[in-house]
């Protein structure tokens, strides 16, 4: 029988929703079979933890006395960017520092925030009638700033490739380093327990959903850049290549460095590892049908990155079982298989946002709009045109 999100939300609140990881329902669906685990659960938590480039931070820092609008602002001389009325800023996770290069960046300004140092802050404007300073040098903590917080453009993405290297050379990549003549595979994914998986269609996410970024309660603010509708689906209708994202907010006041870490990776610079959590409610059968895939039934696309275009070759699919057991095969060859992303810290999210459920009263949020879904305009590539402006 169907529920409504109004019926799981006053089960939250009493204290008597049934509520499982997406491994855990996984297997109670396997052993029970789908209807009876609809029947007898309310909510399934999901989670992942890995890479997510497109984060950062919108940052407040406070008017100085006398005020300045500050133009070319730096943290830990990390250049943010300057073009946000006076005091505001925001500062991406891949931006490196002017010093260190690509060994310290965006997202290791925003960790240390998290954990309570200081961060030097510089500014410097042409200075006007009503902001009249033209350079400020101090530092600041994240308890001094008025507003902090998480504006990630794209994160959480439904499914990713499965990146190999055919050419002669190792080359490094935002997927890690690939050996040459297809010596390895890496992948970033938590498979069954990743959020879009386990909701393919949409159907109970969309912006205004609240979910769980980096530590903190936030909420999806948009669909993600990139977001691709469209992929290519299998027979359960999950893409099996890049297909959807997330764009999130949250409070950066409240995040935990525990789901929120800073990477550098070799030869392209710095990153963050980003845990995003989402709660599904179990309205029937058919989103129980999906909630109840596995590893073994979900798969994703191997793409040859040794060949430098848009377009990549593909060696064809490959379930997340496969991936899991730490090797593939490609044309009759075993390569090694190993992840970027953490399934011990996906399943300490999913793990976590189902205590917010049960024991906190975290309620679940309908969607105030949907996500665009399949048949809608996909992901546009740059055309390179030599035109006059006109």
């Amino acid at each position: 029988m169907a529920k409504t999100l109004e019926e799981i939300n006053a089960r939250i609140a009493s204290g008597e929703a049934v509520v499982m990881t997406a491994e855990e329902f996984g297997v109670l669906a396997a052993d029970e079979g789908v209807s009876a685990a609809a029947k007898k659960v309310d909510v399934v938590t999901t989670g992942t933890f890995g890479p997510m480039c497109s984060s950062g931070v919108v940052l407040n820092f406070g008017h100085s006395d006398p005020p300045i609008r500050m133009g070319e602002i730096t943290l830990n001389d990390v250049e943010a960017y300057g073009g946000l009325a006076a005091v505001d800023t925001y500062l991406g996770v891949t931006q490196p520092s002017r010093t260190k290069g690509i060994e310290y960046g965006g997202a290791h300004v925003i960790e240390d925030l998290i954990r309570g140092k200081a961060v030097r802050l510089r500014a410097q404007s042409q200075g006007t009638d009503c902001y009249p300073r033209t350079e400020i040098d101090t530092w600041v903590t994240l308890e001094d700033l008025n507003q902090a917080y998480f504006f990630n453009p794209r994160n959480a993405y439904q499914n990713y490739a499965v990146a190999v290297n055919s050419s002669d050379r190792a080359i490094h990549t935002y997927l890690g380093t690939l050996l040459p003549h297809l010596g390895n595979a890496t992948y970033c994914s938590a498979g069954a327990l990743s959020p879009l998986l386990n909701d393919p269609t949409y159907r109970t996410i969309g912006v205004g959903s609240r979910i769980f970024v980096a530590g903190a309660a936030g909420y999806i603010a948009w669909e993600g850049t990139q977001h691709n509708p469209n992929q290519t689906r299998d027979d359960n209708g999950v893409p099996v290549g890049p297909a959807g994202t997330l764009a999130v907010i949250a409070d950066l006041k409240h995040a935990s460095a525990e789901f929120y870490s800073a990477a550098t990776f070799t030869g392209y610079g710095t990153s963050a590892f980003v845990g995003i959590g989402v709660p599904i409610p179990v309205l029937d059968e058919e989103i129980a049908a999906t909630l109840a895939l596995t590893d073994a039934d979900i798969t994703a696309t191997i793409y040859d990155y040794g060949v430098a275009r848009r377009s990549r070759p593909s060696f064809g699919r490959v379930t997340y079982a496969q991936l899991r057991s730490g090797e593939i095969e490609i044309d009759g060859k075993k390569i090694q298989a190993g992840p970027i992303s953490s399934i011990s810290k996906a399943r300490r999210i999913a793990s976590e946002l189902k205590t917010w459920i049960a024991e906190k009263g975290f309620t679940l949020t309908a969607p105030l709009q949907p996500l665009p879904q399949p048949g809608s305009q996909g992901v546009k590539p740059l055309e390179i045109r030599h035109e006059e402006a006109i």
